[in-house]
């Protein structure tokens, strides 16, 4: 063990450890929950070299001790994650501002940059030099988040790839349409497909919309949103540097006191993710539904066989991918209850649920990232029509007497069909036994493929 000082006295410190007293502290009084994310420690680390070169270049800081501290930190960023976490350890509950974190960082620097630098190097006056956990922190999230969120757009935009290629391939595949879990006129596969491949499209737009709006960085605005300790010229070369460093179009955020006390780009970020999620519910079920059987239920979809589906019944295959995805979209919807409870807490000048909302919102982009992934891979991309059982539907359906209706009229149509559903006959047979329509008329009338218009 080691001895270390801060503010309120000396702490005891294990010795192959490179965090301070602070961090120490925070170790032991908040024990519980996960732990902070780690693109969160990242997107701080970026955040504390391009300071330091920001800060050394305009001679507040000695230059040893910029030059370590940009060493240092650019040292962390190519950790792995296994490595990064043993220096990191701090849980996302903690102080609601994240001050623990942006200290175990500023402490992890300062101790291995004193190394490098040949000097002391401390964590408050040179780490965080004209920086505030209450803005570095808010920062960190918006990056951290940006980046989760083009990462889980590209996941979406291949799903919609594979879905194109379905869309082709069932072009002129005639299946029944379903309204009100009812029968209803006639589709193709392919164009129920282009509608999940829409709405997934939709989300992305919205999704991309959200994320751009968190290229905006609260930085600057240090402890309360008046930018104390710091200036606007400096705030403006950190930015620049950042993005420099990263190559994202980084901005200043207008209004500080609004990017402190209030995360309300973070919160429509995950609204955005949460509606992904519920359509991506809305279109498992269809395919677990249509693909339920093989022989008594819709039977129109056949899934891959990943694994046995059944410890007692030999040779089942259940739609365990869809199962999957939608557990992962009752977990992101309730995460988005989570996150608007927290960002309703912004108490005057300061949201203190800050660690919870960056995790949650990560957890969400973490799970539809993967569970979309697996889903596209093991599930849609080996999902066949069953184009006869489909066809079949088509042919016993009743609704395609609607195709019927502008030439003999509606109350004249539903008699028809209501006589066939009475005496078990098809539609032909009973729309030809009103008399009402001729052979030749019905098979003009009622093509099925026609009514799709899907060649108009």
């Amino acid at each position: 063990m080691r001895i270390e000082n801060d503010a309120i006295g000396a702490v005891e410190i294990p010795d192959d450890v490179w965090w301070g007293p602070q961090t120490e502290r925070s170790r032991h009084n908040f024990a519980v929950g996960p732990d902070m994310p780690l693109p969160v420690i990242r997107a701080l680390i970026e955040i504390k070299r391009a300071a330091a070169k920001v800060n050394g270049s305009r001679g507040n800081l000695e230059q040893p001790i910029a030059d370590g501290i940009v060493q240092v930190a650019s040292a962390l960023l190519t950790f792995n994650d296994h490595d990064l976490r043993s220096q990191f350890p701090l849980k996302v509950y903690q102080t609601g501002s994240g001050t623990q974190t942006n200290m175990n960082v500023n402490e992890v620097i300062a101790h291995q940059a004193s190394k490098a630098a040949g000097t002391t190097v401390l964590a408050n006056d040179h780490v965080n030099q004209g920086q505030s956990s209450n803005d570095t922190f808010p920062t960190a999230m918006h990056m951290a988040a940006y980046a989760a969120l083009g990462s889980l757009v590209s996941t979406i935009q291949h799903t919609v790839g594979t879905m194109k290629t379905q869309e082709q391939q069932y072009h002129r595949t005639v299946k029944l349409g379903r309204t009100h879990l009812q029968d209803a006129t006639p589709i193709t596969f392919g164009q129920e497909v282009s509608g999940w491949r829409a709405t997934l499209e939709q989300d992305i737009r919205a999704i991309t919309a959200a994320r751009d709006t968190l290229r905006a960085l609260p930085l600057g605005g240090t402890a309360v949103g008046t930018g104390l300790n710091t200036t606007p010229a400096a705030t403006k070369a950190i930015i620049t540097q950042l993005i420099s460093d990263s190559g994202v179009a980084y901005t200043s955020m207008t209004n500080k006191f609004h990017g402190l006390s209030a995360h309300t780009e973070l919160t429509n970020a995950h609204a955005a993710v949460k509606t992904l999620a519920t359509d991506l519910m809305k279109i498992a079920n269809d395919i677990r539904f249509l693909a339920s059987g093989p022989r008594g239920g819709y039977g129109e979809l056949t899934i891959p066989t990943n694994e046995p589906g059944s410890s007692i019944m030999p040779g089942k295959v259940n739609p365990t991918q869809a199962e999957a995805l939608t557990m992962i979209a009752t977990r992101v919807m309730g995460n988005d209850v989570t996150i608007s409870v927290a960002n309703s807490q912004g108490n005057f000048e300061m949201n203190v649920y800050k660690p919870i909302i960056i995790a949650t919102l990560l957890e969400s982009i973490t799970l539809l990232r993967g569970g979309l992934d697996q889903f596209n891979r093991l599930l849609l991309t080996g999902l066949t029509a069953n184009a006869d059982r489909m066809r079949a539907d088509v042919d016993g359906s009743l609704m395609t007497v609607t195709a019927l209706s502008p030439h003999i009229g509606y109350e004249v149509s539903a008699r028809i069909a209501q006589h066939a559903l009475r005496d078990g006959t098809t539609l032909r047979e009973a729309a030809l036994k009103s008399g009402k329509v001729t052979a030749a008329q019905f098979d003009e009338w009622a093509d099925p493929l026609q009514m799709t218009r899907v060649d108009d």
